[in-house]
């Protein structure tokens, strides 16, 4: 079991049931922590570190996915193997629990494993995304260091070509069944766009055939190769308003557990959930800086994997700290400046505007979320 401490107790680690739980400082304090110093001084509206970082190890991939969000090649730049120990350690030295590592195609590594094995030494549980299009048997039981791993599955046979431009599928699904052999800790990642949408109780009736433990639906984000494509691709407003009534009824249809990113969240809270609903589908709004950060190939610190500025190297122990201290302004900053209809909605704490990633590729970072369903309304209203 890891505990971190933090202002209001701390966080603790559960390997049975996989969760991050926070408790307060009399249960710290039960759990063998008599004291701490971050229990001095003024609650903080910031952790003192994210509890899981992306580390992009490269953007090296040779599918060529045709909306690949970090516009990934087969000679894109990658961290060293040495390089990627030296940010785990940094990252451990900060107290984070989770690293997802990904890219790119992380399997194309010939140094992945020796990462993941590294980040187990120093206490961080790494998971792993990846297209599973290389995946052999001997691959898959050496897989078996990671803590979740999810296969990026866009859809089901012919719409699997039809989101990535490529016949990819049945090496997809063959990745799966190879996985899922050998752990339980299986799932699905699934971008969700227009063209997917109408398909996507396929992909979540392949989890449950296989007995697979998740499907993650993910919201098409215009970064990467993606922005070219992100104006045909971005759903429709009966979409938007749909997609949490339709992951609702999935989760019940085949009894299998859906969870949302976090750009899903203006979709959610439009619908009016009970905070035990979101939690249940795994919704917070966009929590860059503060849950999340991500680390690039060059080691830039940057609050979303999708896009944000630079707050510093990795590498570099001083601007790190500085980084978890006091940076990610341009994600920790929006609830002070939210303009209408953010300013006014009972869910801004938890939602914070929506995607600042979809916000600049609209135009400004710091407007809220166009594709919430409330913020069409307002500006239809205002145009009108």
């Amino acid at each position: 079991m890891k505990v971190r401490a933090e202002w209001f107790g701390g966080i603790v680690s559960l390997e049975r049931p996989r969760a991050l739980v926070s408790v307060n400082r009399a249960m710290m304090r039960l759990l063998g922590i008599a004291a701490s110093s971050r229990w001095s001084g003024p609650s903080r509206d910031a952790l003192s570190a994210p509890t899981e970082v992306h580390l992009v190890i490269s953007r090296q991939c040779s599918a060529g996915c045709k909306s690949c969000y970090v516009d990934a090649t087969p000679n894109g730049p990658a961290m060293s193997l040495e390089q990627a120990k030296a940010a785990l350690d940094r990252l451990a030295a900060h107290g984070v629990f989770h690293v997802a590592l990904g890219g790119g195609e992380a399997l194309e590594l010939d140094y992945l494993f020796e990462v993941a094995e590294h980040a187990r030494r120093v206490g961080i549980l790494p998971n792993l995304t990846t297209a599973g299009l290389g995946l052999t048997p001997a691959i898959a039981e050496r897989c078996k260091v990671f803590g979740q791993i999810n296969v990026s599955v866009d859809g089901v046979g012919a719409d699997y070509e039809q989101a990535r431009g490529f016949n990819g599928f049945a090496r997809a699904e063959r990745a799966l069944r190879l996985l899922r052999a050998v752990k339980k800790e299986v799932g699905i990642n699934c971008v969700v766009s227009r063209r997917s949408y109408p398909n996507l109780g396929r992909v979540v009736a392949l989890a449950r055939k296989l007995r697979l433990n998740e499907v993650e639906l993910l919201r098409f984000k215009p970064s990467g190769r993606g922005l070219a494509t992100w104006a045909d691709e971005d759903l429709t407003p009966e979409q938007a308003r749909g997609i949490f009534p339709k992951a609702q009824w999935l989760t019940l249809r085949h009894l299998m557990r859906i969870k949302l990113d976090c750009s899903f969240a203006p979709m959610v809270f439009w619908h009016r959930p009970s905070l035990a609903v979101a939690r249940f589908f795994g919704v917070v709004g966009c929590e860059g800086g503060n849950l999340l950060a991500s680390v690039m190939p060059d080691g830039a610190l940057t609050g979303c994997s999708f896009g944000g500025p630079n707050e510093g190297s990795i590498f570099d122990a001083d601007a790190t700290r500085r980084a978890f201290d006091g940076g990610f302004s341009a994600f920790r900053g929006y609830l002070a400046r939210a303009p209408e209809p953010c300013r006014s909605c009972e869910y801004l704490s938890l939602c914070k505007g929506g995607c600042r990633v979809v916000a600049k590729a609209a135009g400004d970072w710091w407007q809220p979320d166009p594709g919430c369903p409330r913020v069409r309304a307002h500006r239809a209203e205002a145009g009108a």
